[in-house]
C-alpha cells in the first residue's frame, strides 16, 4: 500500500494499524533547532484520546506519544523524527463476525476489492485511530511555526451536531475547552448533550460539522496555481475519516451571494490592508491575505452501529450484521483535534516552501 505520506517539505508519513501492536508517524523535513518533547506532544493527543467521556468511544487508551528519533537534548536535529504510540486496549474478538462479512459505510469492501485482503480487526489501516498518529505530528509542526510565526493561532470547534447548530451570536472562544463538544456555544453544548445521549443509549450515531481557524497567519503563504495554500487545507481535511465534504471560508454559501456581497472590500489600516468582511476564508488566488484562514468540514455519521444491516460475504452470499465493539456516536467530536493538527502540517509545509522561494514577502503596500 504506498501513498501514506503528505506535505512537501514538512513530510508526514503514519503507519500502523488500529489493533496492532503500535501506530506513529515518521516526520521529514521538520527544521532543525525547534525547542520539543514528547509533554509538548502529548498535550494535543490527550484531546483526541478515546475514553474521556460518555460521549466518545469507551475504547481506553493513553495514547502516550514516545520519540524515537531526530531530537537531541530537546531539540530537533533536523533528521527524520520517529513518533510511536502502542495500542494497549484492543478488543480482536469484538470483530470476529466480520471477517468474512462487509460493513455498510466502511472501508472493507473497497479495501477487499483493491488489495484482495484486509486487517478486519477494528478496520485495520481504514480505521480512525490512524489519525492519532496525525495528532502528534501535528503537535510538532506547532512548535516550529512559533520560530516562524509565532502569532499564529489555531483552533477548532464543532458548530454543528446533526441537524443543531451552534447559534453564532453566542460564540465564546472561552468555552471551546468547557465542553465535550469542543463548542463555542455553551447553551449548544447542553442541548447536544441530551441529544447525542439519546442516540448513543440506542445504539445509533449522528454527523458532525467542524470548523478549524487559524489565527494571526501571516500574508502571502500559498502558491499558484497547483500549490495553493486552500488546494492543500482541502485535501488534508478531506483525508481525515469519515470526511464527506470541505469548505474555505463561505464555501457552498458562496454561490448564494451576489459578486457585491462575496467580495471583501479593502481599506488601508495603520498595520497594513485591512478587510471589510471574510468571505474568501483569508485565502485569494491560493495565498493567505493575513486575514483568519477558515476550514470547515462535515463529518458522516459513525457507520458502526447496532441496528441491523443487510450486506453481503466475501462470497457474494447474502447475509445480515450488527457492529459490535466500542465505537464513537459521534466521531466529529475528536476529530476536532485531528482538524487543529492537519491545519497545523499544512500550514508549516506552506511556510517553509514560502520561505524556500520568497524568504520576506516582495510586495510592500504603503
Amino acid at each position: 500500500m504506498s501513498m501514506n505520506s503528505f506535505g512537501h517539505l514538512f513530510r508526514v508519513t503514519t503507519w500502523g494499524e488500529s489493533h496492532g501492536p503500535a501506530l506513529g508517524a515518521t516526520v521529514d523535513g521538520c527544521p532543525p533547532g525547534v525547542p520539543v518533547d514528547a509533554a509538548m506532544l502529548q498535550h494535543w493527543l490527550d484531546k483526541r484520546k478515546p475514553g474521556q467521556n460518555k460521549f466518545t468511544t469507551q475504547r481506553r487508551e493513553a495514547d502516550e506519544v514516545k520519540i524515537l528519533s531526530g531530537v537531541f537534548e530537546g531539540q530537533t536535529t533536523g533528521t527524520p523524527i520517529q513518533l510511536m504510540i502502542e495500542n494497549t486496549d484492543q478488543r480482536s474478538k469484538d470483530y470476529g463476525d466480520i471477517m468474512e462479512k462487509f460493513r455498510p459505510g466502511h472501508a472493507d469492501i473497497t479495501y477487499w476489492q483493491k488489495y484482495g485482503i484486509r486487517d478486519y480487526r477494528g478496520g485495520g489501516r481504514s480505521s480512525a485511530r490512524e489519525t492519532a498518529a496525525r495528532v502528534a505530528a501535528g503537535g510538532l509542526a506547532r512548535e516550529a511555526i512559533k520560530q516562524l510565526a509565532p502569532n499564529v493561532q489555531i483552533t477548532g470547534y464543532m458548530t454543528q451536531i446533526g441537524p443543531h447548530k451552534i447559534d453564532r451570536s453566542r460564540f465564546d472562544w472561552s468555552q471551546i475547552e468547557q465542553n465535550p463538544f469542543w463548542t463555542p456555544d455553551a447553551q449548544a453544548a447542553e442541548d447536544w448533550a441530551a441529544y447525542l445521549d439519546g442516540l448513543r443509549k440506542s445504539g445509533s450515531s449522528v454527523g458532525a460539522v467542524i470548523e478549524v481557524v487559524a489565527r494571526g497567519v501571516p500574508a502571502g503563504i500559498g502558491a499558484p496555481v497547483y500549490n495553493k495554500l486552500d488546494t492543500d487545507l482541502a485535501a488534508a481535511m478531506m483525508s481525515i475519516n469519515a470526511v464527506k465534504a470541505v469548505e474555505i471560508g463561505d464555501g457552498m454559501a458562496s454561490a448564494e451571494l451576489t459578486g457585491e456581497a462575496n467580495a471583501d472590500e479593502i481599506f488601508m489600516g495603520q498595520n497594513g490592508p485591512q478587510y471589510s468582511s471574510n468571505h474568501a476564508g483569508g485565502i485569494l488566488g491560493g495565498i493567505s491575505t493575513g486575514q483568519d484562514v477558515v476550514v470547515r468540514f462535515a463529518v458522516k455519521p459513525t457507520s458502526s452501529i447496532l441496528t441491523t444491516r443487510k450486506t453481503i460475504t466475501k462470497s457474494g452470499e447474502e447475509a445480515e450484521i450488527i457492529t459490535k465493539g466500542r465505537h464513537d456516536p459521534c466521531v466529529g467530536i475528536r476529530a476536532v483535534p485531528v482538524g487543529e493538527a492537519m491545519m497545523a502540517c499544512v500550514l508549516l509545509d506552506q511556510m517553509l516552501l514560502h520561505r524556500g522561494q520568497i524568504g520576506e514577502n516582495r510586495g510592500h503596500i504603503g
